[in-house]
């Protein structure tokens, strides 16, 4: 019988990500994903690497810092590797803040200054420039199974995880509907489904978010370098012409269902912004689960089983900290200490 060294369970960008990174490290891994990989919240995804967002929780902040500053080396290996062009961009973010708000720490833009920088948008508020960058996540996602397979790394998809196997509380394999795969280490990056697995159960939940993607009708013409944030929505470019506009924040169970009267108040908050989008073409329309805890923080590190590892849980950032999860994760079984405090991120905390 075959048999793995780890068996990563989930394959969005953050199971990718590790496996990956095990991989590099001599490790023999095997990738189960319940449905398409990186088809569920990994596809959904804008791609923003909003490290600068003042709703970024606290604990959180160490984490994402040190993950954006591994995304260009990151990116340009995979890129090296596999000539997906990930369409990293690093022109910042324009945020427009409305009275009250807390303050952001960017570099605040005079209206003409604005208006140099992105002549077609509507300051609805003040407007600052922050450091950020962006990316597309279906291209990172594609990236990184094109090296998994060049690496020889087996992947299984359309089985969803039943049971992580025990013995004497030590991990021995990974079952799902069809058959048990044999390995002493089993990673959980199931997302929003990550509560379903046995025998630890850890509180993630799935918060929905609907989004849309715009382009120019023939003839017309709008343009945008930098990503833009407001209240209401947030605007991404990417590199192909089309405009990414998202999102709504629902909880609504597992339901993925679009709906068009939300797709379509999207689509005119973001003309408020850009005007010339009210007469783009809407080229596709979807929604994804995010992986939600009850503190907003994701599950990164070891269970009280031996061999049983997590990281779940990343909510609406789990683009921007696929890198230093990946590491952390690879830090860990390989017995070397993370270099981040992990006890706010501990996956059995809410027990």
């Amino acid at each position: 019988m075959k048999t793995w060294d780890a068996v990563v369970i989930g394959g969005g960008v953050i199971g990718l990500s590790i496996a990956l990174e095990l991989t590099k490290r001599g490790i023999k891994v095997l990738v189960i994903e319940r449905n398409q990989t990186g088809r569920e919240a990994s596809f959904a995804a804008g791609g923003m690497l909003a490290h600068c967002d003042p709703h970024l929780k606290h604990d959180l902040r160490p984490l994402a810092i040190a993950s954006v500053q591994l995304y260009p080396e990151f990116v340009h290996e995979l890129e090296e590797e596999t000539k997906v062009h990930i369409d990293l961009r690093r022109d910042g973010t324009i945020a427009f803040q409305s009275e009250g708000e807390v303050p952001l720490k960017g570099r605040v833009l005079t209206s003409n200054v604005l208006n140099e920088l992105e002549p077609q948008l509507v300051p609805l508020g003040t407007a600052r420039l922050l450091p950020e960058a962006c990316l597309d996540p279906r291209k990172l996602v594609d990236a990184l199974a094109k090296s998994l397979h060049h690496r020889g790394v087996d992947l299984v998809s359309g089985s969803p995880v039943v049971a992580v196997e025990t013995q004497d509380r030590k991990v021995n394999g990974v079952r799902t509907g069809k058959s048990l795969y044999p390995a002493p280490l089993a990673i959980n990056c199931a997302g929003a489904w990550a509560i379903e697995i046995p025998p630890v159960p850890l509180r993630t939940h799935p918060v929905k978010g609907q989004m849309l993607s715009v382009i120019p009708p023939h003839g017309a013409h709008f343009s945008l370098k930098h990503v833009v944030r407001s209240k209401s929505c947030y605007l991404i470019p990417r590199s192909d012409g089309k405009i990414v506009i998202g999102t709504t924040v629902e909880q609504a169970g597992y339901d993925k269902r679009v709906n068009t009267d939300v797709i379509q108040g999207l689509h005119q908050q973001a003309a408020s912004l850009l005007p010339e989008l009210g007469q783009g073409r809407i080229l596709e329309v979807w929604s994804g689960l995010r992986p939600g805890t009850p503190d907003g923080l994701p599950m990164i590190g070891e269970t009280s089983y031996l061999g049983y590892l997590a990281a779940t849980g990343h909510y609406r950032d789990g683009i921007m900290l696929a890198p230093i999860t990946a590491k952390i994760i690879a830090q860990i079984v390989t017995g070397q200490t993370p270099e981040i405090n992990l006890l706010p991120f501990a996956p059995e905390r809410f027990h």
